[in-house]
């Protein structure tokens, strides 16, 4: 491998892929899906049979919107908080609730893809015209620095889709600490974690027969292609997904069916690879009601309340500070 040690990098985007091919083994942020590609295959995914992630929070937001959204409700209003809002679907169940009881709110959606926002934003322009919305582009730890600002009123942090499960738990503890010291008494955290189940539909949801999956993983081959002048050919890696269900890890790795070398012009780096070497892309971690009140705890944050859909693949959690 031939790396050129004093190259100046002019994003977080160009260092994070040099580090990531030049460490052993190899590695790259699931963060970096998203452009506007991956906001779509994203969608796509979200839509599949297989992924039950979704319909199953959708289903427990729809079946108790009501007592959800009026825990959120504070005595001079509220201010909203979503991390990784995406394209808003599930929250616009509570949004449309808050709005027709004529409650005052703001609703703040961060994401870190500007695509994601500034469709969704438009999308409650149409649909919920009396939200008042606040974009914030930006990642969650970057976020999460600036939520103790928002401390005229109460605050409902929301983080749906299992996005923790992206973390490590060591990392989800630190993610959570960060919440809880923004927190006020009177704040609360209400984010949704994937439940431990037949290790077979969790493979399945990761790991699509139509390939929506992998090509969701590709894409982070092509931005370095098109945005690095990189020289990926992506038919040469394929998608491997694998789960422990001892750890409740599920990860996704991009593996190189060949030997092959392949350069990024802007890095000016070369990254040779062995016949099957793999490039770690994400995790997703599933959790229990143990897991999640251990770290709840680790956190100094305490477990209110709980929701799940009917047959317990997933549940949301209402947090509070202890």
């Amino acid at each position: 491998m031939k790396n050129t040690p004093n190259i100046k990098f002019t994003s977080a985007f160009e260092e994070d892929i040099y580090k990531g091919l030049t460490r052993n083994p190899k590695q790259l942020s699931s963060k970096y899906f998203y452009d506007k590609k991956g906001d779509k295959l994203f969608q796509d995914i979200m839509n599949m049979p297989e992924y039950y992630l979704t319909n199953c929070e959708y289903n427990i937001i729809k079946s108790n919107t009501e007592e959800i959204a009026d825990a959120f409700e504070g005595p001079n209003g509220f201010d909203l908080i979503e991390l990784g809002a995406g394209d808003g679907k599930k929250t616009k169940l509570l949004l449309k609730y808050l709005a027709d009881k004529k409650v005052v709110f703001d609703y703040l959606p961060v994401d870190i893809s500007q695509n994601a926002l500034d469709d969704l934003e438009q999308s409650i322009k149409n649909e919920l015209p009396t939200v008042r919305t606040k974009p914030q582009q930006g990642t969650y730890f970057k976020t999460l620095e600036r939520l103790a600002d928002y401390n005229s009123r109460k605050k409902v942090i929301l983080v749906l889709g299992s996005n923790i499960g992206n973390l490590l738990h060591k990392d989800a503890i630190d993610f959570l600490k960060q919440i809880q010291v923004a927190m006020s008494p009177e704040d609360m955290l209400f984010m949704g974690f994937d439940q431990k189940k037949d290790p077979q539909i969790i493979l399945d949801a990761y790991n699509d027969k139509a390939g929506i999956t992998a090509a969701f993983n590709k894409n982070l081959l092509e931005r370095i292609n098109t945005e690095l002048q990189g020289n990926f050919d992506l038919d040469s890696f394929s998608h491997w997904e694998t789960y422990d269900p001892e750890t409740g890890t599920a990860k996704s790795f991009l593996m190189s069916i060949k030997e092959q070398t392949v350069t990024i012009k802007d890095l000016e780096l070369t990254v040779s690879f062995e016949a099957w070497e793999s490039i770690h892309t994400e995790i997703s971690q599933k959790y229990d009601d143990a897991v999640v009140e251990w770290l709840a705890n680790q956190a100094d944050l305490k477990v209110s309340t709980s929701f799940s859909d009917k047959e317990n693949y997933y549940k949301n959690y209402i947090f509070r500070k202890k």
